[in-house]
């Protein structure tokens, strides 16, 4: 059981990241659900930076969105109902029509990628985001656009049976606790 040590609202206890699906189809407007809670998370003058591409299982990309995870995140992601690959666009259009860099585009998408799990967590699913997967080959496969850069993968779906995990994976199948905040936070200076 995971433990807060200053009050904080449970749904951010309960939100975690496991591995175990169970390999069922997930219903478009149950994805929509997760996407709709994503739109509404906070950005730099209101950009919304956030691209989401995904890929359910039964769709034909699926295999090459599959085909992009390391082997480590292979190992359990077949079972996935959907793979997402999370872009930003890391440009805006100023009022003049030129394009300038937006500095906030990975955190105002990291913000998206959290009310998404937060949502997921709410509704029962799972959705576990994922470094391990080639960058490079993800940009092509989905078709990244100028100004737009890839962040990171997101493995959605229905939860499944922890047993059925590589063993390296069930031994860590289970809710993580978290630093102190004092090893995070500090007054004024490092």
């Amino acid at each position: 059981m995971r433990t807060a040590d200053h009050a904080i609202d449970p749904l951010f206890l309960r939100r975690w990241s496991p591995r175990a699906m169970s390999g069922a189809p997930l219903p478009t407007e149950e994805l929509h659900r997760l996407f709709e809670a994503a739109r509404w998370a906070p950005s730099s003058g209101n950009s919304q930076p956030w691209r989401f591409v995904v890929s359910r299982r039964d769709q034909e990309s699926f295999a090459s969105f599959f085909g992009l995870l390391d082997t480590g995140n292979q190992a359990w992601c077949h079972q996935a109902a959907a793979l997402v690959v999370v872009c930003a666009a890391s440009v805006r259009a100023a009022k003049d029509g030129s394009l300038k860099p937006l500095g906030t585009h990975a955190f105002d998408t990291g913000a998206a990628w959290m009310s998404l799990a937060l949502q997921a967590s709410q509704m029962g699913l799972v959705a576990h985001g994922m470094a391990g997967f080639d960058k490079v080959r993800a940009a092509e496969v989905v078709r990244v656009p100028d100004g737009v850069v890839v962040i990171c993968m997101v493995a959605i779906g229905l939860p499944g049976d922890p047993a059925a995990l590589p063993n390296d994976k069930l031994a860590i199948e289970h809710p993580n606790q978290r630093d102190p905040i004092e090893q995070h936070v500090f007054d004024g200076r490092f």
